[in-house]
Order: structure tokens, then sequence, then C-alpha cells
């Protein structure tokens, strides 16, 4: 019966697969007419882009060989106009330069008084004026009257060399300046100097030695003074700030002495404490000075905890107040001191200005005088301000740093609680009756 029914399944499923056979088979068939199709377009197309892209080419060559007849043409344009621009800016200089020239001549006229009814006269008497002034070179004596150092006006023999001048008066000689009163002794020469300018004036011979800043360099050298001399000059106001640095010093000064006087703090471990504490005798503890054997002091006499607290409290503030006591008026002082020196410095400035006021400013070695000198005072001031901040920090940081370890000694006894104390003192009472058993 079965297989009865696998046969006439089978009869009537074969006309279904053949027809599926026959279905594939076609489906096969334009898959591959397909992909054919499909090769033949992208053989075309590849056949086209070749051919474009040689066209591409010559294209670009052509934009290449324009570009570079471009740069050419503009880079002729540019030489032209550079050209023209120089040229234009050599001509403003030379215009510049000969009007520069021009001013130059006229006031050379103006200073010497000569005169410039056309400009070839002008430059004529410019060059007579020159001749003349190369003549004044020339090293010759004439007989001239000077005031020497010590304010005498005798008669000397001097030498003038442009705006450097030189007298010869018997055996002295040396350099002059000239002043509102005449010819005055700047320097006098010793020495080879002083021997060479002599066999000059007697034998028209020799060599001599000049000032090349034109007596400056020796008017900085008569203006060296001392350092009293220099704080003389800030005024009424140097005597404070001379009696802070003062006070400052001296307060420093102690302050050190005491602080690194100070004795060591010994760092102790909690048992060695307790056991210190505990007895009476002066034997164990007899290393601890200072500060430090105060706390231990009240630590040993004092039973009661919380009293003993509250003293050993107590000692540290003592402690604290000793170690800080007068660091602050070195503080004061490093803070007052600038505003003294500003003080100063403003007096001394309304001081110049009624001056002004009075007699004019033409003068500028004047008001420049008075500026210099009002400045004196704050010079002063911050000369004592910067050294009393630096002491007043390491003082403070010794002070502080010493306190400190106090606190942390007073801490380590605080901690030290009563049962401790007294199972420490029952042990030496054992201890004790053990060695009188014994």
């Amino acid at each position: 019966m079965k297989l009865l029914k696998i046969t006439v399944l089978f009869i009537l499923l074969a006309p279904q697969f053949v027809q599926a056979q026959a279905l594939d088979k076609s489906i096969l068939s334009d898959i591959k007419k397909s992909q054919q199709a499909l090769k033949n377009a992208q053989d075309k197309v590849a056949a086209e882009r070749a051919v474009i892209a040689k066209k591409l080419s010559a294209v670009q060559r052509q934009v290449l060989t324009l570009r570079d007849k471009t740069a050419v043409v503009r880079r002729l344009q540019d030489e032209n106009t550079l050209g023209l621009t120089q040229l234009q800016q050599r001509i403003d200089g030379w215009r510049a330069q000969h009007n520069f020239q021009q001013n130059l001549i006229n006031r050379f006229t103006r200073q010497q008084d000569l005169p410039v009814s056309e400009k070839r006269a002008s430059l004529n008497s410019i060059l007579q004026h020159g001749e003349k002034l190369l003549a004044q070179l020339s090293p010759v004596f004439s007989q001239q009257v000077v005031i020497t150092e010590s304010g005498v006006i005798e008669p000397a023999d001097v030498l003038s060399l442009g705006p450097v001048m030189f007298y010869v008066n018997g055996e002295q000689a040396g350099l002059l300046e000239s002043g509102n009163n005449g010819l005055k002794v700047s320097l006098p020469l010793e020495g080879a100097s002083r021997q060479s300018l002599l066999e000059l004036a007697r034998t028209g011979q020799g060599s001599i030695s000049f000032d090349p800043s034109n007596s400056k360099a020796i008017a900085m050298a008569k203006q060296h003074e001392s350092a009293i001399e220099h704080i003389s000059k800030g005024g009424l106001w140097a005597i404070p700030i001379l009696f802070f640095a003062l006070f400052a010093l001296i307060i420093a000064i102690a302050k050190s002495w005491q602080l690194f006087r100070l004795p060591k703090i010994q760092l102790l471990p909690s048992t060695k404490l307790g056991e210190w504490i505990s007895q009476k005798g002066e034997k164990q503890d007899t290393n601890l000075n200072g500060m430090q054997a105060s706390l231990m002091q009240i630590a040993r006499d004092e039973p009661n905890i919380a009293h003993r607290d509250d003293l050993l409290f107590n000692q540290l503030q003592h402690s604290k107040y000793r170690l800080e006591r007068w660091l602050g008026a070195i503080a004061v002082v490093a803070s007052i001191s600038p505003l003294l020196g500003l003080l100063g410095t403003v007096s001394g400035m309304i001081e110049t200005f009624k001056m002004m006021t009075l007699f004019g400013s033409g003068d500028p070695e004047v008001v420049s005088g008075g500026i210099a000198q009002a400045l004196i005072t704050t010079e002063l001031g911050l000369v004592v301000a910067i050294p009393a901040l630096i002491l007043n920090a390491l003082l403070s940081r010794r002070a502080k740093n010493y306190y400190q370890q106090l606190e942390s000694f007073a801490l380590q006894i605080s901690q030290l609680s009563e049962s401790n104390i007294k199972l420490m003192h029952s042990r030496e009472y054992d201890k004790s009756a053990k060695a009188g058993t014994c």
C-alpha cells in the first residue's frame, strides 16, 4: 500500500520537476546574456574614457603654456613699474637731501651772522669761516686771564683747540673750562701729562692729554660724594628714616641673639616621657632647658589633668609672647620707611617747584638737581625697608618653628592619660618595694 502511494505521488510531481529544470536553464541563459552585455558596455566606456583623457591632457598642456606666457608678461609689467618707482624714490631722496643741505647752510649762516644775500656768496662766506676755524685749531698759546681753583685771578698762557682749552702758568698746567665769569681751572695736570704740556709751551712740540667729554667727565668726578654727604642731601626727613633704621637694627640683633641661643627641643617617646613625668627627681630630665623644661615641670607638679592642660596652655602663650615680642616693630619699620621716603620726596618736589616759580625753569640743571635731591629720601626708605622685611621674615619663621615644636611637646604631654601616670607611679612603687625587700 505504501509503495502504491509513493508511485502515485511520483507520477503527480514528475511534470512539475521537469518544468522547474527548464526554468533554471532559461534563467542561466538570461544571466549569461546580461553579463555579455555588461562587458560590452564596459569596454565601450573604457574606449571613450581613453579618448577623453587624451583630449584633457592636450587641453591641460595648452593651459600650462598660456600660464607661462601670462607670468612672463606680468613679470615684464612689474619690472617696468618697479623701475619707475625706484627712479621716483631716488629723485625724492635727492630732493630731500638738497633741502636738508640748504637748511643746514641757512642755519649755519644765521648762527654765525654771515651775509645771506646770495647762495654763492653765502657758500663762499662759509668756506672763509671754516678756514678761520681751522686756523684757530692750530696750537698757538695766547696770554689770557684765568681763575685758579683757589679763586685767584692770574694771567696764564692759554692754548685753544676747538672746545678744549689748556693753560700753562709757570710750572703749573692743566685744563680750563669756560664759565660765566671767564676761564676757570677745571683740572690741574700732574706727572707726565703736565711735563708734556710744559714742553709744548716751551718748544712748540709735545703730546698733550685732553678730555673728549668736554669737561663732562671732570664734572662727574667732582660730584663724587661720601655716604654721609649723600644722606645729608635728603634733608629733614632723612633723620626719622635713619632713626627707624637704627631702631629696627637693634631689635633685629637682640631677637637674633635670643632666638638662635634657644636650646634645642628634645623629642621623647611617650613611654619615656611618662616615666620622666612620674619621677619627682631631677636626674632624668637634666638635659631639658628653657621653655621645654618649664612645660615638663608643670606636667610633673600638677596631678590634675584638666588643671595641668590649662597651665600648659598658659605657659605656651607666655612662651609665644616671649618668642614674638618686638618682631612686629621690625615689620612696622619695614612698612613706614617707604612712606617716610615718599613724604620726603613730595616735600622736596614742592620746594623745587617753588624755586621754579620764583626763578623760572630756564636752567634744567637746577631743576634736575632739585629732583635728584628730593628722591634721596625715597632711596633711603627703600634701603631701610628691604632689609627690615627680610629680617622680619627670617626671625618670624624661626620663632614660629620653635613655638610649633613647643606646642607639639605640650600636646604629647596632654595626651598622656591619668591612668598611665598612675600605672607608672605604681610600677615605681613596686620597684622600690622589691628593692626594700631585697
